[in-house]
């Protein structure tokens, strides 16, 4: 696992290239604090941090080809590279490594840019063929490592974090104000989007090209919903079982200690299930506590480590731990990202990495199989008769507020408000924090009328454009995939592992298992009401009864509460009137409104007032940064 970053083109830089490069490179240490690595010629400069985790000793990177006309800077991991290389030295060429990084290299040597479809894995790369002189990048198929870049013309510039192209002299930091009005409803910026103008985040399933000055972006991989001839259950379910077995069997394949993050649902729990069955020695688990009762899920991942018997770790995490994290976390990130999960997320991965350098997750399986209770909404919405909405609204809204973890007044209200909406739209709604009508009472006029003609859910009719199902359920599931899994949970877990230096590997988004599951009838995924229903019956046999059948959670922090109480000052000065009215993005009388209303337990603002307050923050925080990287060059400067 590693971070990389580079350019490509007339940067002007000429003999400080290097000197570049390493500041650039040096921004993402915690990505891989083990190595680092460069290629500097002529108008390209390669840079790479690596976390050792295949190949310790000879897997230094860049890697070349045989005659060092070509060159790669890589971050993930290639699942079946043993068995590709296999071929590849059949084929007559030589290694000089035992890396995955290398067998990416050889492949791009006999099939161009179509090698990407021999590769099973998560993966990031920039490949520099000195020949045709063009950089050639890439990024997984389902978004599991992320990679920026900005192209000006002359110059392209790539990172695996945004804090790599911000070092770049010259480049602007300029905050994208459609960009913002996306974040404010999705809770983070969509891809191909990031919070800065001309700035983009390459979509997953795509690879790039950059020669003299032109880009080109082309799509090699894609889902499909088309019916797959098997349709018998239990031969469903047989079938989905070989290929998690076979995709946790390769991603057990490491060269240093690896564990698994264990919550105790049924996704972790079997993802546990098929590592101990593979395993000779006790699987150490992972998970964290929390003195809430309602966020705690803690005695179910007892329960499953005992009924597993694998080596269980559990830590408690405090109100105060947590807290303390939150200005952290936000820098992070990179950009305003306002799933409060994120910082558990980041704790667990901190006390895992003390034991292991690799954890398998259950991330994925949500989206894949249909676990979320927002597919069940989505069912009875279809039955909803809209002409009660107005009035149904008005009651629900009268329901007595609560600060706990998805009751049933916040699901009601949830419910209730994406109902006038077509079922994509809706479903961003039910996932997402502002909705249309108050996003226009929050902007300030001359921001509102900026805006004034954007539609901020443009980014979901486009990608559906290339979704071939007519099912509402696989239409859902499809912009799930594409923007909630791959621009917030998969963002998530890379940061905040990354940030600890720690690999974290997801089996369900093996693209084969994936292609398998939504090849199947919709009712394998939604069955009446039963969500999951394939995994469930897949997990028979292999879980108690308890673990699959448990009702879903969700990995939340006690945010409604934290508002009112720890966090109260803090909120009070990243929202505070003066600020927000200097700034002139946002109405501070609104915003004044959600706090008193949130205070006072008339309303449950706490994703509105969050989605704000991480914004104003995040925007704090990079200022800052940006002021201490420019006195670092003013003082260099002056040397």
């Amino acid at each position: 696992m590693c971070g990389i970053c580079g350019y490509i083109g007339d940067s002007g830089l000429g003999s400080s290239d290097l000197e570049t490069i390493k500041r650039m490179n040096e921004a993402i240490y915690h990505r891989g604090p083990d190595d680092e690595g460069y290629f500097v010629e002529n108008n390209i400069a390669l840079g790479v941090r690596r976390l050792s985790i295949i190949d310790l000793i000879r897997g230094h990177q860049p890697i070349y080809n045989e005659t060092g006309t070509i060159v790669i800077v890589f971050n993930g991991e290639i699942y079946n590279f043993k068995e590709l290389r296999i071929d590849l030295e059949r084929g007559g060429h030589q290694f000089s490594t035992n890396s995955d990084t290398e067998v990416i290299v050889h492949l791009y040597e006999d099939f161009g840019f179509d090698c990407l479809k021999k590769l099973n894995g998560m993966f990031a790369f920039a490949i520099y063929d000195k020949a045709e002189d063009l950089l050639f990048m890439a990024r997984d198929r389902l978004g599991i490592k992320p990679l920026h870049y900005y192209s000006g013309g002359k110059v392209f510039v790539f990172g695996s974090e945004l804090k790599s192209l911000l070092l770049f002299p010259g480049l602007r930091r300029e905050i994208d104000l459609k960009s913002l009005n996306r974040y404010l409803t999705f809770e983070y910026v969509p891809t191909p989007l990031t919070i800065y103008k001309d700035i983009y985040k390459l979509p997953p399933g795509y690879y790039l090209v950059f020669k003299k000055g032109r880009l080109l972006i082309k799509r090699y991989w894609n889902l499909s919903y088309k019916d797959n001839p098997i349709k018998s259950k239990d031969e469903c379910a047989e079938k989905l079982r070989w290929y998690i077995a076979d995709s946790v069997k390769k991603r057990m394949i490491s060269d240093v200690p690896l564990g698994a993050f264990l919550s105790g649902g049924i996704d972790s729990s079997l993802i546990t299930a098929f590592m101990v069955r593979q395993c000779s020695r006790k699987v150490k688990t992972f998970n964290v506590s929390f003195d809430d009762k309602s966020f705690d899920e803690s005695r179910y991942a007892r329960k499953i480590a005992s009924f597993l018997g694998t080596e269980h770790y559990e830590e408690r995490l405090t109100p105060k731990m947590l807290l303390d994290l939150v200005p952290q976390i936000i820098g992070v990130l990179d950009e305003p990202f306002a799933d409060a999960s994120a910082i558990p997320t980041y704790l667990l991965s901190k006390f895992t990495r003390e034991s292991v350098t690799v954890a398998l997750s259950g991330d994925g399986g949500d989206e894949v199989f249909g676990g979320y209770p927002t597919y069940q909404a989505h069912k009875m919405a279809r039955y909803f008769p809209k002409v009660i909405y107005p009035v149904a609204r008005g009651l629900v809204n009268r329901l007595p507020v609560s600060d706990d973890n998805i009751t049933f007044d916040f699901k009601a209200k949830k419910f209730i408000s994406g109902i006038p909406y077509s079922p994509e739209i809706r479903n961003q709604i039910w996932l997402g924090s502002f909705e249309p009508f108050q996003k226009r009472e929050l902007f300030s006029a001359e921001v509102r009328e900026y805006l004034r003609s954007d539609d901020e859910f443009d980014i979901l009719s486009k990608s559906l454009d290339g979704c071939d199902a007519d099912n509402y359920l696989e239409r859902v599931l499809w912009l799930d995939m594409h923007f909630y899994l791959q621009d917030n949970m998969l963002v998530k877990v890379d940061r905040t592992s990354m940030a600890n230096s720690l690999e974290v590997r997801v089996p369900y988004l093996d693209h084969r298992l994936v292609e398998f599951v939504c090849s199947l009838p919709p009712s394998m995924k939604l069955n009446g009401f039963t969500t999951k229903y394939i995994l469930k019956r897949a997990s028979k046999d292999l879980l108690p009864d308890e673990i699959i059948n448990r009702p879903k959670k969700g990995f939340g922090v006690p945010v409604a509460k934290w508002v009112k109480n720890e966090l109260k000052s803090f909120i009070l000065d990243v929202l505070d009137e003066k600020r927000i009215k200097r700034e002139g993005v946002f109405n501070p009388r609104f915003i004044r409104g959600l706090l008193e209303d949130h205070f006072r337990g008339a309303r449950d603002n706490r994703k509105l007032i969050w989605t704000l307050a991480v914004f104003e923050l995040w925007r704090e925080i990079v200022g800052e940064q940006a002021r201490m990287r420019e006195e670092g060059e003013i003082a260099k400067q002056k040397k």
